[in-house]
């Protein structure tokens, strides 16, 4: 399967910046690695190319994938390209973290940074875009995952489980240890989240409430 990639797009894979994956190229380049589900088209102009999590094994010398045909990368969904979903916590698969995980993670984070730069007014990092505030859930599970927190499986107590609340744009996060909870808030924050921890009133079950920070 290495004999898919010829040695003109290997280059161009191996000049691709390692922590972003922003990948550069001509025209008929670039389209190649998006038809081989090797990178993606920024859909906010400039439109630049980036890696996919595919694209990145790539250029760390794994196996080169079988050629697929790409989905089209939607407007708002830079950070989840159809390759990567956040876990948001009592999946039914259990956890697996490793390398492979650890670079998709990676990937999709950056890619919601570049995001951030891109749709926030001001160009900052430092809080959520609008795509995370109309995709809450799965905003905060990334959050949490890209700084080392583990999602709970579906039989697993500890790990984090990220819910959807009545409220308007809040999420809930739960985590049975306490001090685990303590650093979930920590994650958000640094995320740009609001936080605040609660209890609720019936079970005493201890929770965080989490909302995108505008400012």
């Amino acid at each position: 399967m290495a004999r898919a990639l010829g040695a003109g797009l290997r280059r161009v894979v191996e000049a691709a910046d390692p922590v972003s994956g922003r990948v550069k190229g001509t025209e008929a380049q670039l389209a190649g690695l998006v038809k081989r589900g090797l990178a993606f088209r920024h859909p906010r102009a400039p439109h630049d190319h980036f890696l996919t999590p595919a694209g990145h094994r790539i250029r760390e010398g794994e196996a080169v994938p079988a050629p697929v045909e790409a989905e089209p990368v939607k407007a708002e969904a830079s950070a989840t390209t159809g390759v990567f979903a956040a876990r948001v916590g009592g999946e039914g698969a259990a956890h697996q973290p490793g390398p492979a995980r650890r670079r998709e993670v990676h990937s999709a984070w950056q890619g919601m940074l570049e995001l951030r730069r891109m749709t926030n007014p001001d160009g900052a990092t430092d809080r959520p875009c609008g795509w995370e505030r109309s995709h809450l859930v799965q905003a905060a599970a990334l959050a949490l995952e890209a700084a080392g927190r583990p999602p709970a499986g579906q039989d697993t107590a500890g790990g984090y489980r990220v819910r959807e609340t009545p409220q308007p744009e809040a999420v809930a996060v739960y985590e049975a240890d306490g001090e685990a909870l303590r650093a979930c808030a920590a994650a958000l924050e640094g995320a740009g989240w609001q936080v605040g921890a609660y209890t609720e009133p019936r079970t005493r079950t201890r929770y965080l409430l989490a909302s995108p920070r505008r400012v």
